[in-house]
């Protein structure tokens, strides 16, 4: 009897215990169940490991892929012009947007793989979800360390509050594109406060002129790419309307 009575209290308590982590307000609360999954252990969460080695979740992405269709309804362009391996693709800001998160998934549904950007957090609970989603740290070595490994990086320029301004960006994290000898693109992206509509144009390649080697080169190519994401601004005709000049189809 006393054996009886021991085997039904394990069972409501397994039973309570269930009841506590997946309750029905958990399940109808999408945020919720984001957080809940992006820190919870992938065996856990998924009978098969979906997170590669530099922390980003295919499953997690697929899944918030929806929630961000509904913020973003971003259109593409020259997405054909990046290439197979590594690169980096520098993008404008608007200050308060997350204009490099949008891009990078933008681009990764474009192109059905990975794109990474940078600029996650290094703490709890921002930085280990926006890991899950291909985020990266703003340091040169994890920039080089994603391009050496092949992957698409997104970076964005310091975040302006007029959307057809492109800001600064910093040399030090385009000098890791430098050092790996990968191509570094820029993209005009265009959207607005209130609006879903957004769009983003990716150019060929930026080319230098001069050879250069050292601090130099990475502020050359630096004010480079910030000159041509102003000109290719500055060709836009707006979120919804306009066609972008010649200029598109040149060298960046």
């Amino acid at each position: 009897m006393a054996a009886e009575s021991r085997v039904v209290s394990v069972q409501l308590a397994d039973v309570s215990s269930r009841s506590v982590t997946e309750t029905p307000s958990i399940r109808r609360d999408p945020i919720a169940q984001v957080v809940r999954l992006a820190t919870r252990p992938v065996s856990v969460v998924w009978p098969r490991p979906t997170v590669d080695h530099w922390g980003r979740d295919q499953r997690l992405v697929e899944a918030i892929g929806p929630w961000a269709n509904l913020r973003w309804d971003v259109s593409v362009g020259g997405e054909q012009l990046l290439p197979r391996g590594g690169a980096l693709i520098i993008v404008n800001t608007r200050r308060f947007a997350l204009t490099p998160i949008s891009t990078a998934f933008a681009l990764g549904e474009a192109l059905h793989r990975p794109v990474r950007f940078v600029g996650r957090p290094d703490t709890v609970p921002f930085g280990p979800l926006l890991r899950r989603v291909g985020g990266l740290l703003a340091q040169p070595d994890e920039i080089a360390g994603a391009l050496r490994d092949g992957q698409l990086v997104v970076l964005g320029a310091h975040g302006s509050a007029n959307p057809r301004f492109a800001g600064a960006v910093d040399p030090q994290l385009v000098g890791a594109a430098i050092r790996e000898n990968v191509p570094v693109h820029v993209a005009a992206t265009l959207s607005t406060m209130v609006s879903r509509q957004a769009r983003v144009e990716v150019v060929a390649a930026l080319r230098s002129r001069k050879k250069r080697r050292g601090p130099l080169a990475e502020v050359e190519l630096a004010e480079h790419a910030q000159r041509r994401l102003q000109d290719l601004l500055d060709e836009m005709g707006g979120t919804r309307t306009g066609v972008p000049g010649l200029g598109w189809l040149g060298e960046g």
